[in-house]
């Protein structure tokens, strides 16, 4: 005998609207009240053991040392969180670890699990990783990276034009003389705002000293002693640095200080995230406000759309736009 959503009802005791807003993960049905109602639906066999009730987030790690327990992804985290609940998925979190042995049996078990939408918090991939991820068979999307060569929904910060739009605020503020402070470990999203840095110099023919380049490591207390090791040298330095993050950013300034160079009075420097530390930070840095929170947002909303049949044959790229938060770490150079 088939089962309806009446006879859910009598087995559950909430109400037929109830079951339904709950199945069709609508607003207004709490967790709980969700999650028995996915139950009973799924043991009385109205539910199809397939049908899609969780999405899972998966944080690929190649060697760790950008996704670590920062505010920034802890706040994306949150975010893609709070969707889920929203939407009435019940929220997974999962850990591959490209270093591990068993790396791609871990990713083929994920990925096959049933009742599973996969969110891959990318940051660190580069295309060459996506591979055991092509043709998925359960909706997928690439959260924090994009592929030119492979077809994947994606959610990620316009890092080109965030990258160009604050170097051409150091440009605007005067300076012309402008290095790059790099991280150690290139993700796409470093290489892509090096991209957008070069792109805003070339529009004003500013031409771009490499020797203004310094390579740093990606936590503040390992970008703060190689640039400790940097200013060693007595370098000739320029009048403003564009960091790739804000760490970088922040480990560099301690670096600075310490050597006795005054910022913004000597030296320039602006960072990308926005990370708590930025604000409290003498002086506080001026970086571009990642829209974290939202991102993990958007990715389980596409997951969604995914699971629902809606656009699901249209790949979709969606950037997120970072705006410039003015503090006090840039230089106003006189003409």
């Amino acid at each position: 005998m088939k089962v309806s959503i009446r006879d859910l009802s009598k087995i559950t005791g909430f109400s037929p609207a109830t079951i339904s807003n709950a199945l069709n993960h609508k607003k207004g049905v709490n967790r709980e009240t969700a999650e028995e109602i996915f139950r009973v639906a799924r043991e009385t066999g109205y539910l199809n053991a397939n049908a899609v009730t969780k999405i899972r987030l998966l944080i690929f790690k190649k060697n760790g040392q950008i996704i670590e327990d920062t505010p920034f992804f802890q706040s994306l985290i949150e975010g893609f969180e709070e969707e889920c609940h929203r939407l009435g998925y019940e929220m997974v979190i999962s850990r591959a670890d490209q270093r591990e042995a068993d790396y791609e049996n871990q990713v083929k078990e994920l990925l096959h699990e049933q009742g599973s939408a996969v969110v891959v918090l990318a940051t660190e991939m580069m295309d060459g990783d996506l591979e055991p991820f092509r043709n998925a068979p359960c909706p997928l999307i690439l959260l924090d990276h994009w592929s030119e060569s492979m077809e994947f929904n994606a959610v990620l910060i316009n890092n080109a034009d965030a990258a160009r739009m604050m170097t051409e605020h150091l440009l605007n503020y005067g300076h012309k003389e402008i290095g790059y402070l790099k991280g150690s470990f290139r993700i796409k999203g470093f290489r892509s705002r090096y991209v957008g840095f070069l792109t805003a110099l070339r529009k004003k023919k500013i031409p771009y000293r490499e020797e203004y380049t310094v390579t740093l490591g990606t936590s503040l207390n390992d970008a703060y002693q190689d640039m400790l090791k940097y200013l060693e040298k007595n370098p000739v330095l320029p009048t403003a640095y564009f960091a790739d993050n804000d760490m970088i950013a922040l480990g560099a300034m301690k670096a600075l200080q310490e050597k006795g160079y005054r910022i913004p009075e000597d030296v320039s420097i602006v960072g990308f995230d926005d990370l708590p530390f930025s604000e409290i930070s003498s002086p506080g840095l001026t970086t571009l406000r990642v829209p974290n929170r939202e991102m993990g947002k958007m990715a389980v909303r596409r997951a969604a759309e995914l699971i629902e049949g809606i656009a699901a044959d249209a790949v979709t790229k969606t950037q997120v736009c970072p705006k410039i938060v003015y503090r006090d770490t840039v230089k106003r150079i006189l003409e």
